[in-house]
């Protein structure tokens, strides 16, 4: 069998669940499942993050997975839904939707009084992407108000620099200025939840700090306190003596400089690996950190075994996890860890720990 697996440390997802709860002690947690769960695996994440008050994910699929699995807590949809004829569904299976436009309130006019639906009606304070405009939302806000088939409001925003220097406070002036005041409010995400307490508010919506990885650049998951999720390993499975002048791999990219000892690893972009990271991304054998060398391949890539000398076929190989951060791989890559999460390709074998 192709010594290619990914390993899920469940005890690493209620970890850093914990990592959450001592942030933001007086909040409610909607864990965020979208994308697989960050590649993880939706059910999986979901049975280990079972003490999160709510689960948040983008696909109505998905939320009806977990109904179905037997979960219980409120399920956020990110997206809210986008066809009417997906409400009787939402109602069916008490899904919570953001209500992000005009469209999202009208088509909720059709609800029955009584229908019970707990909505998220989001502002867009300046990332441009989902919510209504500031000259919007009081209206839409009265609407939803007035509509006898809503249950519940809660007002969402999403940060668009929590992590990098220019913070949240232009962001939160924008929800002080549409008259929210009293409100319940979803604001942080991972990002918010480390730096900006003030944002903590009613919900907190942590995506990458639950995987163990960090928002952060420059920065890894354990500076934060937490633990990586996913290992994503494999195996030498040759190795080969270069003598300077050589080439590896496609394109002849990398030409030995001197002599020297690679090893072949059985991992390439079909497996998820990211096939623009360039020669010299981190990654860990035997234990120790080395850096590939050349293309990756669509099965395979190349790493420099020169300065380990005991490494040779049959030699573990950890792309990614606590021995070779997935911020790293990412950063070399011009990346970010949440890419290659979720990349994870399922013929990658996925064991649970």
């Amino acid at each position: 069998m192709r010594p290619l697996f990914a390993t899920i440390d469940t005890a690493a997802l209620r970890h850093n669940l914990g990592v959450v709860r001592r942030h933001a002690p007086r909040s409610k947690v909607w864990a965020v499942l979208k994308a697989n769960a960050y590649g993880h695996g939706l059910l999986r994440a979901a049975a280990a993050l079972s003490g999160a008050d709510g689960f948040a994910l983008v696909e109505l699929e998905g939320a009806i997975q977990l109904r179905e699995a037997g979960h219980h807590q409120p399920i956020l949809l990110l997206e809210g839904f986008f066809e009417a004829t997906e409400l009787p569904l939402l109602l069916r299976h008490k899904l919570t939707p953001v209500v992000h436009n005009r469209e999202q309130v009208d088509a909720l006019d059709a609800l029955a009084p009584g229908a019970g639906l707990d909505v998220l009606l989001k502002l867009n304070t300046g990332m441009n992407r989902l919510g209504m405009a500031e000259r919007e939302f009081p209206a839409a806000l009265e609407r939803l108000k007035r509509n006898p088939g809503i249950a519940s409001i809660t007002l969402m925003t999403h940060f668009a620099s929590a992590d990098e220097a220019r913070g949240v406070d232009w962001q939160m002036q924008a929800i002080g200025r549409v008259g929210a005041t009293g409100m319940p409010m979803s604001l942080a995400n991972s990002a918010a939840i480390l730096r900006h307490a003030a944002t903590h508010a009613d919900w907190v919506r942590p995506g990458i700090m639950l995987y163990g990885s960090t928002p952060f650049p420059g920065r890894i998951g354990a500076d934060e306190g937490l633990v990586p999720a996913m290992t994503l390993e494999s195996r030498i499975i040759a190795v080969q003596d270069l003598k300077a002048g050589d080439t590896v791999g496609y394109g002849g990219v990398f030409r030995a400089e001197r002599a020297m000892r690679i090893g072949v690893v059985a991992c390439g972009y079909a497996d998820g690996y990211p096939r623009h990271a360039p020669g010299g991304t981190p990654i860990a054998v035997d234990g120790k950190t080395t850096g590939t060398v050349g293309r990756v391949s669509m099965d395979m890539l190349c790493v420099d075994l020169s300065p380990l000398p005991g490494a040779g076929v049959g030699s573990r190989a950890v792309l990614w996890g606590a021995e070779a951060p997935v911020e790293r791989v990412a950063e070399a890559a011009g990346t970010v860890g949440y890419q290659l999460l979720c990349a994870l390709a399922p013929r990658a074998r996925v064991v649970e720990r």
